[in-house]
């Protein structure tokens, strides 16, 4: 088994030791069962526990907190929902403006929380940069995508236009065009949260069982390799190992995002580049690039991976020579000065995608199931928000959380829909990612003819539309 240090620069950076708790020996009762010590099964258990802490709950985890994506993302905590557009346009105007306000404020919701329970996780609440600067096609998009946020309902308080200039007072990247600002991100290191987050759930009295996987499920009862729990409710909150808990993966596809970190950079580096306030950035290709300046001055990046057939997961994230020079190539076009910089850790992890991309708060409450997910990619945010719908559905509670788009109440987990077969899914989806690196590829070349530039921005267009 690979080191649990070497998963991620955030595993590797804590200073505690990575010893798991005792596994589940001894079959038990319980109200609430919640499977996976990630963000989502944590939230829930935190928010449950604060209002109803008579209630019995219990946390198991395959391996240990904070082992899957919790540990590993870019550590963007954003104030967003993916898809949220679309969610979003059947409502009414002031409808539509409350749900934003409720996304918006999770950043300062989270915030809250680690003041409260003293979880230090190097939150800085910096904003985000969606940055136009690896060619022009990239601000004509960008653009048309402000236009579209404020047809919306956002406003220039949400997200506004930065031009070079003013682009410069946060990052200077090459050849910059502009960027979209937006208040409504902050920065955190992932595996802080995610081991504070446990500690702060098991002070409320929760255990957490930990090198307990789940290995069967059914109503009011979860099967463990040496106990079984019953229970009143399971919140089976594995998001990107939907797959080994079936039925869950014919709604959630794992894919990987695959990321890398430099050594720490001096002063002056930074002096030249900027990201003083721990904002967030990315730049506007299709390629879904993100990266952040940590506290001990590393430049962290990451941008989309790949999809396995059958949806296998992928346990070995050593990345290959391709998949680190291919985010070496990205983020030296922002930053030539960066284009040498030795590398110290590359790592990767599984993120749940659902069909449509749509993310999901689902409570089955005839067969006592909550379950979030279909973050895809944004869940470090999306994670508390669904933490409290589920308390909240749990609950019985009809409030702001219970009643938006994405909630599903009193509905069968069959409800949601699913992907199609293989060998559609994998054709499918690397055909798409196909069109986005062929596009990337003919707009970074200045001397790519007019022409070539449409055709490659269409099909990717085609494909993105193909997509949802």
């Amino acid at each position: 088994m690979q080191p649990l240090r070497s998963l991620s620069l955030w595993m590797d950076q804590l200073d505690e030791p990575l010893c798991a708790r005792p596994a589940l020996r001894e079959s038990l009762e319980a109200d609430v069962c919640i499977i996976g010590a990630g963000y989502t099964g944590l939230w829930t258990a935190y928010y449950l526990k604060r209002q109803a802490p008579q209630l019995n709950i219990v946390v198991i985890e395959a391996n240990i907190a904070g082992f899957g994506a919790s540990g590993r993302n870019g550590g963007w905590l954003m104030g967003n929902l993916l898809g949220e557009d679309r969610l979003l346009a059947s409502l009414s105007p002031q409808q539509r403006r409350a749900s934003i306000d409720l996304l918006h404020a999770i950043p300062d919701e989270v915030g809250n929380v680690l003041q409260r329970e003293g979880i230090d996780c190097d939150y800085r609440k910096g904003g985000v940069l969606y940055c136009a600067a690896r060619y022009p096609e990239q601000e004509r998009s960008l653009r048309a995508y402000l236009d579209d946020l404020y047809r919306q309902g956002m406003t220039e308080d949400d997200y506004r236009w930065l031009r070079p200039e003013q682009l410069d007072a946060q990052v200077r990247i090459s050849n910059a065009y502009g960027a979209i600002y937006s208040p409504h991100t902050a920065t955190i290191q992932p595996a802080k949260l995610a081991r504070g987050l446990a500690r702060a759930v098991e002070a409320l009295g929760v255990p957490i069982y930990e090198n307990t996987p789940a290995l069967d499920w059914r109503s009011g009862e979860v099967s463990t390799p040496l106990a079984r729990i019953r229970c009143q409710w399971i919140v089976p909150a594995v998001e990107g190992y939907a797959a080994s808990l079936p039925p869950l993966g014919k709604h959630q596809l794992p894919v990987q995002s695959l990321l890398v970190a430099t050594e720490p950079l001096p002063d002056t580096t930074w002096d030249e580049i900027g990201l003083d306030r721990g904002q967030a950035f990315s730049e506007g290709s299709r390629q879904v690039t993100y990266g952040q300046r940590t506290t001990d001055n590393r430049l962290v990046f990451g941008a989309r991976g790949g999809y396995r057939f059958g949806g296998r997961l992928r346990d070995n994230f050593n990345l290959q020579a391709h998949e680190v020079e291919l985010r070496r190539y990205l983020f030296s076009d922002l930053f030539p000065q960066l284009r040498h910089a030795r590398i110290t850790h590359t790592w990767g992890g599984n993120l749940g995608m659902a069909r449509r991309f749509r993310p999901h708060m689902l409570c089955d409450r005839q067969r006592g199931i909550a379950l979030a997910g279909g973050y895809g990619g944004e869940g470090v945010g999306a994670t508390n928000l669904g933490g409290r719908t589920l308390a909240a559905l749990i609950l019985n509670q009809h409030n702001a959380l219970t009643g938006q788009p994405w909630v599903h109440d009193n509905r069968p987990l069959a409800s949601l829909a699913s992907w199609p077969p293989e060998p559609c899914r994998w054709l499918g989806y690397n055909a798409i990612i196909q069109s986005f690196v062929h596009e990337d590829r003919t707009l970074a070349n200045p001397a790519t003819p007019p022409w070539r530039r449409r055709l490659a921005s269409h099909l990717a267009d085609f494909m993105e539309g193909f997509m949802h």
